[in-house]
């Protein structure tokens, strides 16, 4: 059960609320369906996700691993079509409050499962962020080590990785032929993301790191014995010979059929596919134009206020002030544990005021890490990673440490706002243990929302004291910069034609990014269409209706009772957002009115 504890009127609100969403429907036969599709919703996501599957602690898909074949994404994309059927049949008005808005979250996720399908670029099945080899090497960091059966799992798991792996590069070619390829500027780190997977000393390999624990209980010395050299044999002759042979294919075949247009709109079907990716990540029926004007506004508004602080700094301009901020080496580590310790201290500053933010937090954990090597000069500058309370694993909050000069100190406490709490380690967590249905918990992770709210998160540290210096409150604005840039270079690039230089050059000349993690960010959004437009459109809904319940409400509005609401039904569409936020600011002031 999950306790929320706040002052008794704005307690019999949300009981009030709560109430009215538990509702029985009308008809007991619509809501049995409905009840019995979520089962079987359940089950397919369980199925069909079967390390995701592990790390909740449903142990029926142990032995196996997600099938990446076109073959399986056309059996979902059938079996969400038939799912969507038996959904449609069922009229919402037939259902209690909550249940519809259950249902409009299926329906959304099974429909894009149905759309994305039709496009070719579901062949396109790395990024220059993730791709299958990084993926399986993460397994470590996913699954739980706590028993014999655990280990027997995960070996079972990585022995697959050749078939993985061949089945990844048939589907590559197959897409290089279609004319679905990364652009050519953007795969520089892609061979170092493969080989720096390829340990010669097998005990070096991520893949080896659970043998690096505790041995447990349940294993004998025998056995532990056995399984390392299980493990040893098979980061040598299979999945290090598999690696050596993507890297192979990279090199010969994909790098010289790369493309030269960078937007994906120079792709077959790309205009659509854009469209489809930007309903998909924002959870709105904006065009590509609209974005773009919305960012060029915001680019200005943030704009003026950064010349505003660097004048209160005493430099005579913004440029002068950044110019200093990008190459002052008293801004920055000089190894990476000094960066990772400064992290430290600045996350458990932060920690300090989470009571002050909200009523309820998480039970879980988190912890920080390294990004791992083979990756970091490539990608962005930090990123979490869920945890799971039942498989006992904290939540990640991953730092990069490579090009230390590239990695501003003043820009850690806007960074730690969004990647741990009250960012995404708090709302992630937060959401997995909501009395939800499961596949809410776990399988519900709108862009627009989770990314929405991390950046909004950012914002909280201006009313909490964090930008004490002028330093960290232009890294804080810089943040803020670098997403509104992202409305307006992300649209540039697939639907107007922009090159990566002028995206680099507008990213430079507006925020105080450094130049690898611009380089790195317009990579992201050349290879990642779409994804990098939900951050901004999120937060500004969530900034409006905050200013909405403080107008509606006045005195009576309280800051942690908002920030439970907006949490309290975990991720979800930007829609549904502005309906249960309205119904909660409804509900607050109906019970705290006085009687007439």
């Amino acid at each position: 059960m999950i306790y929320f504890f706040m002052r008794p009127r704005a307690l019999g609100a949300i009981f009030t609320l709560m109430l009215a969403l538990s509702s029985q429907p009308a008809s007991a036969g619509p809501a049995e369906d409905f009840a019995t599709l979520q089962r079987d919703y359940e089950t397919w996501l369980l199925r069909t996700n079967p390390e995701t599957a592990t790390a909740l602690g449903v142990r029926t898909y142990d032995d196996q691993v997600s099938d990446p074949s076109l073959e399986a994404a056309d059996r979902r994309a059938a079996d969400a079509d038939a799912m969507l059927a038996r959904l449609d049949a069922i009229a919402p008005t037939e259902l209690a409050p909550a249940d519809r808005v259950n249902q409009a979250i299926m329906r959304r996720q099974l429909s894009e499962t149905v759309e994305g399908n039709h496009f070719g670029q579901r062949m396109m099945l790395f990024t220059t962020y993730a791709g299958w080899h990084q993926n399986f090497a993460g397994l470590a960091d996913a699954m739980p080590f706590n028993s014999a059966a655990d280990y027997r799992s995960y070996l079972t798991r990585i022995a697959q990785y050749p078939r993985v792996n061949a089945q990844s590069l048939d589907i590559t070619r197959q897409a290089v032929a279609g004319g679905y390829v990364l652009p050519c500027t953007v795969l520089g780190n892609g061979e170092r993301a493969i080989s720096g997977l390829i340990s010669a000393d097998v005990e070096q390999s991520r893949y080896y790191s659970p043998f690096k624990r505790a041995r447990p209980s349940d294993v004998s010395v025998e056995q532990w014995a056995t399984m390392q050299d299980q493990t040893r044999a098979i980061i040598r002759d299979a999945i290090n010979p598999a690696l050596e042979e993507h890297r192979r294919y990279f090199v010969q075949d994909y790098m010289p059929h790369c493309a030269q247009a960078v937007g994906v709109s120079a792709q077959p079907g790309g205009a659509d596919y854009y469209a489809y990716r930007i309903a998909q990540e924002t959870t709105t029926n904006m065009s590509a134009d609209a974005i773009h004007q919305l960012g060029l506004s915001e680019v200005a508004r943030i704009r003026a206020e950064m010349v505003e602080v660097a004048a209160r700094a005493g430099y005579p301009s913004r440029e002068a002030f950044i110019a200093d901020l990008r190459t002052n080496p008293r801004y920055y580590a000089h190894t990476p544990e000094e960066l990772m310790m400064h992290v430290a201290r600045v996350t458990r500053r932060i920690d300090g005021f989470m009571p002050r933010l909200f009523t309820h937090l998480p039970r879980l954990p988190y912890t920080i890490r390294e990004i791992p090597a083979e990756t970091a000069e490539g990608t962005t500058t930090a990123y979490y990673s869920q945890g799971s309370l039942s498989a006992g694993i904290a939540g990640t909050y991953y730092v990069n440490t490579s090009k230390l000069d590239q990695r501003p100190l003043w820009e850690i406490p806007a960074l730690s706002m969004h990647e741990a709490v009250p960012g995404h380690h708090n709302q992630i967590s937060l959401q997995q243990e909501l009395p939800l249905p499961m596949w809410r918990r776990n399988f519900t992770g709108f862009t627009a929302f989770v990314e929405g709210w991390g950046l909004y998160a950012e914002r909280l540290g201006i009313e909490q004291g964090l930008y004490d210096t002028y330093e960290t409150d232009m890294g804080r604005l810089s943040y803020e910069m670098w997403r509104a840039c992202r409305l307006v270079v992300d649209t540039g690039i697939h639907s107007r034609g922009w090159s990566k230089e002028q995206a680099i050059a507008y990213m430079h000349d507006n925020s105080a990014l450094s130049d690898a993690n611009i380089e790195a960010e317009v990579n992201r959004y050349i290879s990642w269409p779409g994804q990098a437009l939900g951050y901004k459109i999120g937060e500004l809904t969530i900034r409006r209706l905050r200013a909405r319940a403080e107008a509606e409400l006045g005195g009576r509005f309280d800051l942690r009772t908002f920030h439970d609401a907006v949490l309290a039904q975990g991720a979800v569409p930007m829609d549904v957002l502005e309906a249960q936020i309205g119904e909660w600011i409804a509900a607050l002031a109906a019970v705290q009115s006085p009687q007439s």
